[in-house]
């Protein structure tokens, strides 16, 4: 691919990225960092609880691991400020690349480490050093995507430019989970609720030790990218800021408030739909902490299908919000979320093919949710704070919805007696929070975003 040469203002030869180039680079590398990220839930789920921590309560390690789990949402803010001002002093591009390399560095070692009938807790303290890494890295990866596709967006399809790196979520899922299934089926166990004894002795560390080689090809696209016309007409205007963090806390406070709790639901949902949802549907009705009691082959599967529909929806998101407004887009999407989070019970209380449509419903609105965040966060902030702005209000956002969900989601789920109501009360009203965050903000759509 080449790059396409336009005249600057100054009349000196200008290069631009081509449509594709940027589609490619959006989507690949988020891709990848969320592979990394699932990967590692995924074996939060069903590799570290046996491996990483003392072998005792069911409901003690699960939530150990979870807390692990939890802890990088805790590095993305730091992510987020330390990438963010290098992405709004020095370009997006050299950023992207740090990012990626720092999540593929951070998974491929995860691959390697001892476990604790090894090395003690030495090997939960190194778990969460890597993962403090991985957090850090997808801090700084997000909005640094988010901004290569809609600085690079053609005027009225940023909503449907943002939505690609958005696609990012469901095709990383897809594939760290399609690989683990495919690992653990050759590698059967004669016990449902547990991974044989191969995959817990290595098999769970190949899809952590795959993850270089996408990185790879990661790199190699977006080493090929040019800064954005944003960026570089910040740059030409001597608007680039000293300290871009003091700036957008300054002059855009509001806006960091607002786009932190505009994530609010699509974080909690995201992660009950994708971490609390494999205990759950893994887990034993005769189990400490009951649920669905699915093999795991059976649940990732159904998980899968519903994935599909995340995707879906994530593109038919797009022209909606540039359609319609981000705004409004939200406001109805977010409604229904407080709705489905009332109605786990019901769901769930109608057999096989109601866990099918608690998926497929959840997945649905997980698409429609997260597809115009890619656009709208950056749109609320000017070109020399937006790396920085957009990345603290993702990830903060973080904090309060992903990391503390899977969590909160399993002490309810055990305060409940096994019953999934008051997790979904929890979405609802996280949700409710963020449709009083939609109602006080603007409408964006129709901002100059290289100002």
């Amino acid at each position: 691919m080449s790059s396409t040469a336009l005249l600057s203002p100054a009349g000196e030869a200008a290069t631009v990225n081509p449509r594709s180039r940027v589609i490619l680079a959006s989507l690949v590398g988020t891709t990848i960092e969320f592979y990394d990220f699932y990967v590692y839930a995924t074996a939060a789920v069903l590799v570290f609880p046996h491996l990483f921590f003392p072998a005792g309560n069911e409901r003690t390690a699960l939530l150990a691991s979870f807390a692990v789990f939890g802890a990088a949402m805790v590095a993305r803010p730091l992510g987020a400020i330390f990438f963010g001002h290098l992405g709004d002093k020095k370009g997006r591009k050299i950023t992207l690349v740090g990012a990626l390399l720092t999540m593929g560095i951070a998974t491929f070692l995860i691959g390697f480490l001892p476990t604790y009938a090894v090395a003690g807790w030495l090997a939960p303290a190194l778990l969460v050093v890597l993962r403090l890494a991985q957090g850090f890295a997808l801090g700084g990866e997000w909005s640094g995507a988010a901004l290569v596709a809609t600085e690079n967006a053609p005027a009225g399809k940023r909503a449907v430019y943002g939505t690609f790196p958005q696609l990012g979520a469901p095709l990383g899922f897809i594939i760290a989970n399609g690989l683990f299934l495919a690992i653990a089926a050759l590698m059967p166990s004669d016990d449902p609720s547990r991974p044989s004894d191969a995959f817990l002795a290595w098999g769970w560390r190949i899809p952590f030790l795959f993850s270089v080689v996408m990185v790879a090809v990661g790199l190699w696209v977006r080493l090929n990218l040019v800064e954005s016309p944003a960026f570089a007409k910040a740059v030409e205007r001597g608007r680039i800021q000293k300290l871009p963090l003091a700036a957008a806390f300054r002059t855009y406070w509001r806006e960091l408030i607002l786009g932190t709790f505009y994530m609010l639901a699509t974080y909690v949902l995201f992660y009950l739909m994708t971490t609390f949802s494999l205990s759950y549907g893994r887990a034993a009705t005769t189990a400490e902490l009951p649920g669905l009691g699915y093999n795991y082959t059976t649940f990732v599967l159904l998980m899968i299908f519903g994935v599909v529909f995340f995707g879906i929806f994530t593109m038919v998101s797009g022209p909606w919000a540039d359609r319609w407004g981000r705004r409004r887009t939200l406001i109805w999407i977010t409604a229904a979320i407080a709705l489905f989070g009332l109605l786990w019970v019901p769901i769930l209380s109608a057999g096989p093919l109601g866990v099918v449509a608690w998926l497929v419903i959840g997945f649905t609105l997980m698409g429609l949710t997260f597809g115009p965040m890619g656009a709208l966060l950056p749109e609320l902030f000017p070109a020399n704070v937006r790396y920085t702005g957009s990345g603290i209000a993702y990830n903060v956002s973080s904090i309060l919805g992903a990391a503390v969900a899977p969590f909160i989601a399993v002490a309810l789920w055990s305060y409940g007696g096994g019953s999934p109501f008051w997790v979904g009360v929890y979405l609802t009203v996280m949700a409710l929070i963020t449709l009083a965050a939609l109602l006080l903000g603007k409408e964006t759509r129709d901002i100059d975003i290289t100002h």
